[in-house]
């Protein structure tokens, strides 16, 4: 058995690939709306110094790719390892070298990676007009601008996803997601504009 189809049986064994599915939303989402609003607030700030945008997005990205495994991380392996001692309780024996124990040990570090990645990688992908700038390509709009569209468009796009798991309304469940772009939007301009 390779290691992902290790990974698939253990996934499946806990019924784990929902909750992988949740956080990778969730955490995506935020990962998008914080790049969002981080750009916004410099849109609106008086300096537009590309590198110093950079670095506080990246910052960001990086702080939020951490947070997501570490946070998983923790909360997960209680979880798994509290369902490992009640399973051990009704089986009256040691199951940690069983398919179980296993899974206590392996699951919450894929859940972890997938509640990391996700914000991290959004957020990467919202700033690649910033490091192509940053790195003299001529783009066809401020570098700022097209990295906001990205944001929306993935908000977007992660509504679309949410729609496809449901069987709602792709448009309406997109439409969604980017409305609460547009709020944050609007709320960062009136607490935070001249």
């Amino acid at each position: 058995m390779t290691l992902l189809q290790k990974i698939g049986f253990l996934l499946e064994l806990t019924r784990t690939q929902g909750i992988i599915r949740r956080y990778m939303v969730v955490n995506g989402f935020d990962g998008a709306l914080t790049m969002l609003g981080l750009l916004i607030g410099f849109v609106i700030s008086p300096t537009h110094d590309l590198k110093v945008v950079i670095s506080a997005c990246l910052g960001a990205a990086v702080a939020l790719g951490v947070s997501g495994v570490s946070s998983a991380y923790i909360s997960e392996s209680a979880e798994r390892q509290h369902a490992l001692n009640e399973l051990q309780q009704a089986m009256a024996k040691n199951m940690q070298d069983t398919a179980h124990g296993q899974a206590a040990r392996w699951v919450p570090l894929v859940v972890a990676l997938a509640n990391g990645f996700a914000p991290f990688c959004l957020s990467l992908c919202i700033l690649l007009p910033l490091f192509l700038a940053n790195h003299g390509l001529q783009l066809p709009a401020s570098p700022l601008t097209i990295a906001i569209a990205i944001a929306f468009v993935l908000i977007f796009f992660l509504g679309v996803y949410l729609a496809r798991l449901t069987k709602a309304s792709w448009l309406k469940s997109g439409l969604q997601t980017a409305l609460v772009a547009g709020v944050t939007v609007v709320l960062i301009y009136l607490l935070a504009g001249d």
